[in-house]
């Protein structure tokens, strides 16, 4: 059994005070994260000292080091700067065709809603939205509809309003059954879950780097299967060109691009502030291990769960969520007072639709658990 982390509070810059369970909005930042950050401004701000190597050398770290989260290794991962991004890069390689089917989840993301939205509107193809009901697991409510009319899987591994999980292992069994492709938004668990392209045979999958992977805004991934390293970019710049190391050369305009994935790279991808940031966010995620960060996670929703269902609150059942990840649902008549009667006790969480949004990270403590559920506890006797 995969043994929890202890506390790692003292490595987050998350003050005694406050008890904070909104990583799914933006992640706690770490000490490391914000020192690589600062070095990164330093070194910027001495610009003759940056050589031509160095527009390419971190760039590849952190290629390797999210290939190494997700199962894979440099060649599949592109840097990008949102999952809009991805999803652009997603919807312009797998092509539909008029009465053709794009499989999403109801309520998800607006990114992957509209970029699909305008694919399917350019092909004449059309979108499938798949709703669950109240008793059913998000799995069983895909499985009942996925069949040969479906061209393109879009889904998350968490539902993003309530962490209410999908099993990826079936849907995508499901998917090659009936020659669909499948893009996983890995946003929501990418980093707090334990996750292998190997073994899921996505066609893509993104992820920002902000959330679970604990780096910064503007730094995110997307990994491509082998069979799409070789499309179409949504632009052209000049350093995802075979040769563009040589700067000398620049100039002798090349039709071949870099290896891999490196094709679907954003142009200002060296961003010499940002990327030793996510650098070190990856590096942290790494020496703690994802499966001992799920591990944490998932003690911690879990004391959390007992203790809303002990108000009276609804909590989603554990077997139908992500580790990392609590939903609750909150009656009508607090809905919009919640949120701001926790944060007056420096309580913070986030409420999406009719349900409690609850993301911890690592640093919760048993302080900051027993804040949250005092302050839940005197909203009700309201």
């Amino acid at each position: 059994m995969t043994l929890p982390l202890d506390p790692q509070r003292e490595a987050f810059a998350v003050p005694p005070e406050i008890a904070y369970f909104n990583t799914a909005t933006l992640s706690p930042q770490l000490h490391r994260v914000r020192a690589a950050g600062e070095g990164g401004l330093e070194r910027r701000g001495r610009p003759w000292t940056i050589t031509a190597s160095d527009w390419f050398t971190d760039v590849e770290r952190v290629r390797a080091r999210f290939g190494e989260l997700v199962g894979a290794d440099a060649e599949g991962v592109a840097l990008v700067p949102a999952t809009s991004y991805a999803f652009a890069v997603a919807a312009r390689n797998l092509a539909l065709r008029r009465g053709d089917r794009v499989l999403v989840l109801a309520e998800e993301y607006p990114s992957g809603i509209y970029s699909w939205r305008e694919a399917t509107r350019a092909s004449s193809a059309e979108i499938l939205t798949v709703h669950r009901e109240r008793a059913q697991s998000w799995t069983e409510a895909i499985l009942d509809v996925l069949d040969e009319r479906v061209s393109v899987v879009s889904v998350p591994n968490v539902h993003w309003t309530d962490g209410g999980l999908v099993d990826l292992a079936a849907v995508s069994a499901r998917s090659r059954d009936v020659g669909a492709r499948m893009v996983i938004d890995g946003s929501q668990s990418i980093g707090a879950m334990p996750f292998d392209v190997t073994a899921l045979r996505p066609a893509f999958v993104t992820s920002v780097g902000y959330k679970w992977l604990l780096g910064p805004l503007g730094v995110s991934y997307l990994w491509v299967a082998e069979e799409h390293r070789g499309g179409a970019p949504v632009e052209q710049n000049w350093i995802a060109r075979e040769g563009s190391e040589d700067f000398a050369r620049l100039v002798d305009y090349r039709y071949e691009y870099q290896p891999g994935a490196r094709r679907y790279d954003v142009g200002q991808r060296t961003n010499f502030e940002l990327v030793p940031m996510a650098i070190a966010a990856l590096e942290q995620l790494g020496e703690w291990g994802v499966d001992r960060v799920a591990a944490t996670l998932a003690r911690t929703t879990r004391t959390i769960a007992g203790e809303a269902a002990a108000l009276g609150l609804d909590p989603l059942p554990e077997a139908q969520r992500g580790p990392h990840l609590l939903g609750v649902r909150v009656p009508d008549a607090i809905r919009s007072e919640i949120v701001p009667a926790l944060a007056a006790a420096d309580c913070y969480a986030a409420l999406r639709g009719d349900t409690l949004r609850i993301a911890p990270h690592v640093h919760v403590t048993d302080a900051d658990i027993a804040r949250l559920v005092d302050a839940l506890a005197a909203v009700l006797a309201r």
